[in-house]
């Protein structure tokens, strides 16, 4: 028997930060110590009065379906969210409760992409992006993030790749798997330019926007009234709130997109989890000293791996302004970056993600997450620094 897909499947690309977690967690089962500095996951536990949320929605009775967009108090508290961190006016009719990040980049390449079509994101970026885009059949077009720039876009190279054919652009600051932070100066700039492109969507990815350190500040593109009416905000709980397994996000959407991506939800998940969404609700409206102090200790750790690679032969890191990764550059060492993240897990126990994983510019460069101990990761950098000096390049 032959069971015949759609080719398009023959598309899907992965997020190899799972399969090299997989392997990591193969390793430790075989009996070996393994630091993992792969997963781009908080290691904090999800604060305890948004766990008693969700624990006294299920005993309050809240079992059953929930709208498809998000319950109402979820939405208005998400438009109250942004217009206190950012002064923007949203309406909760906009809002999408969504279970994750990655269901609003789902919906909005799904909405613009198809044969003919060109699609414009980050690389390296999130592997996400172009996956999607090319199980559209679109084609996707890299939009180089480097590292002489700060792993900033550039406006002005972003813009010159525009064509006739491009429907959506994908933007990301604090960005993944860079930690870059794209300044103010620079999204001005962007923003005037595609005044020159009106037919050209954003997406724009902003879940780790309260991710900033050594003083920068997220520009939040709902700030901009001239692209709202094409401007698609993606963001979440995950990352702010320590809360990646709930599979809780939201995104804004401009009204002539919001009703496709309402009949998508009702296609596919048809609501987020309710006892998730009145945790949502609680993280939100609640305490939020949680909030800073995770940034805090990771500013703690970003500042240790920073110093750390620095001082690995052959190893050079820009400082991260934002999120909870450094990419170094690893390029002097002789490895490439892919097999240089396979020896650093197999032979030094280090799980690691090598910089092709997220796009063609990411050769030469590896991801650490700095999401763990201090503790273990001023051990993983001590072990890299064994490995390098004792290991001949493959």
């Amino acid at each position: 028997m032959t069971l015949h897909v759609v080719p398009s499947f023959a598309r899907i690309g992965e997020e190899n930060a799972f399969a090299v977690l997989a392997r990591a967690t193969e390793l430790q089962r075989q009996g070996k110590d393994i630091i993992n500095l792969g997963i781009g996951q908080p290691d904090f536990a999800t604060p305890e009065h948004i766990v008693e949320a969700a624990v006294k929605a299920l005993r309050d009775g809240h079992h059953g379906y929930t709208p498809a967009n998000g319950i109402l108090p979820l939405r208005e508290a998400v438009a109250a969210d942004l217009h206190k961190r950012y002064s923007v006016e949203v309406s909760p009719e906009s809002v999408m409760i969504v279970p994750g990040g990655k269901v609003t980049m789902f919906m909005a390449i799904l909405m613009f992409g198809e044969p003919g079509a060109e699609i414009m994101y980050p690389d390296p970026g999130f592997p996400i992006y172009r996956s999607m885009i090319e199980y559209t059949g679109a084609t996707p077009i890299p939009v180089p993030i480097r590292e002489e720039n700060g792993f900033a876009f550039s406006a002005e190279e972003t813009l010159a790749l525009i064509t006739p054919k491009t429907r959506l652009l994908i933007v990301n600051s604090p960005a993944n798997p860079t930690g870059g932070v794209t300044p103010k100066s620079e999204v001005d700039k962007l923003v005037a330019g595609l005044a020159n492109f009106p037919d050209v969507a954003v997406m724009s990815d902003e879940i780790y926007d309260q991710m900033v350190y050594d003083g920068e500040s997220h520009v939040c593109l709902l700030s901009y009234p001239e692209i709202r009416d094409r401007l698609i905000l993606l963001n979440g709980w995950s990352k702010t709130y320590a809360m990646t397994g709930w599979r809780l996000g939201y995104s804004v959407w401009p009204k002539p997109l919001y009703d496709n991506a309402r009949k998508l939800a009702v296609n596919s998940h048809s609501c987020v989890n309710a006892p998730a969404q009145w945790a949502g609700l609680a993280a939100l409206t609640g305490p939020q000293d949680a909030v800073p102090a995770m940034v805090a200790e990771f500013d703690r750790r970003r500042q240790a791996v920073v110093k750390g690679l620095n001082g690995l032969p052959n190893v050079s890191c820009a400082v991260p302004k934002g999120a909870f990764y450094a990419f170094p550059n690893v390029s002097r060492t002789g490895w490439k970056a892919k097999k240089l993240a396979s020896a650093l897990l197999e032979d030094a126990g280090i799980a690691t993600i090598g910089g092709p994983d997220f796009g063609v510019h990411g050769e030469g460069y590896i991801r650490l997450s700095y999401a763990n101990s201090l503790e273990n990761i001023e051990k993983a950098l001590e072990r890299m620094q064994a490995f390098l000096a004792d290991a001949k390049a493959a």
